[in-house]
């Protein structure tokens, strides 16, 4: 179990174990190929500027470095994980948390090249979907499914990403689209290792669209490459304003925003154009579209969206 998120086993749907590899990558992944993934992370993240733990609860417990953080500011305001590495463990020093986490992350972003590889050569477009929990982001997904298969616009494929349980992806299938299962246990985000392996049980068309549905999250999913082509963020009307401004590193890392629900912000104490405010005060240069996946509004730009970063994407490729 990860002292800092966390992050503990995790599987694909349908495997069952027939032999086991030690992989030594960073999260302390063991696989059994065929078989369920046990992943150990041991990953310090410092982007949320604090050190925290998810377990069952979203306890979040604090330490200094052998003693406790309290800075005060002119508010009264509490702010933990100073230092180099933005975190504070236990007795660990800053180098020694920069090291870990580099390490990780050096060890993520190898796989998720090779996933960029394998995507590219076949011609892929692939997204990352992240938000927190209750945005509408598998509804909206199924959504976007429907009205790109409606009108024979392509072929799509889905990596589904949850805790527990294939709620999200028996839903995904019901559209039509192949949908694979990643539960990653007690894991708070997909990686580039579970990526990889996902797509080894996933029949990808030569050209088609690849959805990464993550985990909802809007803290670690920030600083793990996956391969995908753009982060697409989704927040929704309910979720308030300052989101974008309590979670940076998301919607920085974000090269679209899909501000969902809007079929509800007539009913709601709600400001769009703060939340577009807010969005480009911590991302000058990221794309917004209101959607609704319940009366469809925004849907077209949206795909069409897609469409003309995947064939942007072909352009360089041929170019190349």
């Amino acid at each position: 179990m990860c002292t800092v998120c966390g992050c503990g086993t995790g599987s694909v749907e349908g495997q069952s174990h027939d032999h086991h590899h030690d992989h030594h990558h960073g999260h302390g992944h063991q696989h059994g190929h065929g078989g369920h993934h046990h992943h150990g992370h041991d990953h310090h993240h410092h982007g949320a500027g604090h050190t925290h733990r998810h377990d069952e609860g979203d306890s979040h417990h604090h330490h200094g470095d052998g003693h406790a953080h309290d800075h005060h500011g002119d508010h009264g305001d509490i702010h933990f994980g100073q230092g180099a590495a933005g975190v504070a463990v236990g007795n660990m020093s800053q180098e020694r948390l920069i090291e870990i986490e580099t390490g990780i992350l050096s060890e993520n972003d190898r796989y998720a090249a090779a996933n960029r590889a394998r995507l590219a050569g076949q011609g892929v477009f692939a997204v990352n979907l992240v938000s927190s929990p209750g945005s509408g982001k598998t509804t909206l997904l199924c959504a976007t499914i429907r009205a790109m298969t409606a009108d024979g616009g392509g072929d799509v494929a889905v990596i589904e990403g949850d805790q527990q349980t294939t709620n999200d992806a028996d839903r995904i299938r019901e559209t039509g689209a192949p949908a694979v299962q990643v539960n990653t246990g007690k894991g708070c985000h997909l990686d580039g290792h579970m990526v990889g392996h996902a797509l080894e049980h996933l029949h990808l068309h030569d050209g088609a669209t690849l959805f990464i549905e993550n985990v909802g999250n809007l803290v670690c999913p920030a600083a793990f490459d996956l391969g995908e082509d753009a982060k697409v963020a989704i927040l929704s009307v309910t979720e308030g304003e300052d989101k974008p401004l309590k979670y940076p590193d998301m919607f920085t890392a974000a090269r679209i925003a899909l501000l969902n629900k809007i079929d509800l912000a007539p009913h709601c104490d709600v400001d769009l154009d703060l939340y577009e405010a807010n969005l480009r005060r911590v991302n000058p240069t990221i794309e917004i579209i209101r959607v609704s996946a319940r009366t469809g509004e925004g849907l077209d730009q949206w795909i069409g969206w897609l469409r003309s970063e995947a064939a942007a994407k072909r352009l360089a490729q041929a170019a190349e």
